[in-house]
């Protein structure tokens, strides 16, 4: 339970706030573009830092790096909450971020050390199902503190989060790495051990195919809004629901991974998911190109597309960190950085190419689960 609390730092922070910040750009009189910042800015860190956390955990251990992330996180929460300026709550989400960072990294470096590769991936598939609530609940809870509270206390409630779980972490989390690599920080052997990891096939298949599926899913992210309220007219709160709706299907497909994955095994179940993610997108794709664009055409694909996605994340997380003991950190740091950072870049350009139609969001849709699978089915051998 404390590993899934971790994990989901990141989202929690993003997702939480989000209500707020129209309130906080008219509260420092800042452009849109400015307030825009305190989110990509936290993303692009906790992309980076990553890659940080994953040594650093494979020299000295999970349990202090950890837990000293969670005390930055706590901070830096205290810092935004109290920020009188637009450029200090920037840097704050910052270090807020630098903070968050240390989740995701030491959580799934811990699940390698305590588990082999099949019941790794079933017990982050379980993480997964938990996770996936975060982007139904954090908006809601994240709305109704700003209204009763306003936005300070939206990062007051994120500070306390983060300092439970520091209390957590150092009263119940043992030290899981027992492989200490005291040359994990060298440049020279950093440098190696990434080449290592980007020059095996299985480790770019396990990775490519988290990395493009993940990447659908953030160009639904970013472009539902404009498809669902802009094209379609539907009210807000009935996007809300889609969106959940959609939320839901990941929580489905991270149940199904963890229910039945030992079963089929990871590869087959990533093929699986894949397929359906494929699948979906290009069915979301040819009705948007067709002219048939309704609220059904959109989200019943991305469900399916989503539950696509849960059977793909965890058993490809477990896949890409299993053969890797010794650099477990690094070698989760590799992938959530590959996967944050090329979702973003995704995103960015679906934005770019938005035309007032549905046609660029579903058209990445379907190409990220093509891909996916075309990927995985190529470099696994099947």
């Amino acid at each position: 339970m404390l590993l899934t609390a971790v994990v989901g730092l990141g989202a929690l922070s993003i997702d939480m706030f989000l209500p707020s910040l129209p309130a906080i750009a008219h509260g420092f009189s800042a452009p849109p573009a400015t307030a825009q910042l305190t989110v990509t800015l936290f993303l692009a860190t906790l992309a980076a830092c990553q890659l940080v956390y994953g040594p650093l955990s494979d020299r000295f251990g999970r349990r202090w790096v950890l837990i000293g992330g969670l005390g930055l996180y706590a901070t830096a929460g205290l810092v935004c909450a109290s920020a009188s300026t637009m450029g200090t709550l920037i840097a704050a989400r910052v270090l807020q971020a630098l903070g968050a960072a240390s989740g995701p990294v030491v959580a799934r470096a811990v699940v390698r050390d305590l588990y082999e590769r099949e019941r790794a991936a079933r017990v982050l598939a379980y993480m997964g199902t938990a996770q996936a609530l975060t982007p139904i609940l954090a908006p809601v809870l994240g709305g109704y503190i700003h209204e009763r509270l306003g936005w300070r206390a939206v990062f007051f409630v994120q500070a306390g989060f983060g300092g439970l779980f520091l209390l957590l972490a150092a009263a119940l989390l043992r030290e899981t790495n027992i492989r200490r690599d005291p040359t994990a920080l060298q440049p020279a052997q950093l440098l190696q051990n990434i080449a290592t990891l980007l020059s095996d096939k299985a480790y770019l298949a396990y990775a490519l195919a988290n990395a493009l599926m993940f990447g659908g899913q953030f160009a639904f992210i970013s472009g539902s809004a404009f498809v669902l309220i802009t094209l379609l007219g539907v009210a807000p709160s009935v996007f809300g629901r889609s969106f959940g709706a959609v939320a839901v299907g990941l929580m489905a497909g991270n149940f199904l991974s963890g229910r039945f994955g030992p079963r089929l095994g990871l590869d087959r179940t990533i093929l699986c998911g894949t397929s359906l993610g494929a699948v979906a997108g290009l069915t979301m794709a040819g009705m948007a190109w067709s002219g048939v664009l309704t609220l059904p055409s959109v989200i019943v694909p991305m469900f399916c597309f989503a539950v696509g996605l849960g059977l793909t994340l965890p058993n490809g997380a477990a896949g890409a960190i299993g053969p890797f003991p010794r650099m477990a950190g690094l070698a989760a740091a590799v992938l959530g950085f590959i996967q944050l950072t090329g979702s973003a870049v995704y995103s960015i350009a679906v934005g770019h190419l938005y035309d007032g139609t549905a046609r660029p969001m579903t058209t990445a849709i379907a190409l990220a689960g093509t891909l996916a699978c075309l990927c995985f089915w190529r470099l696994r051998g099947f």
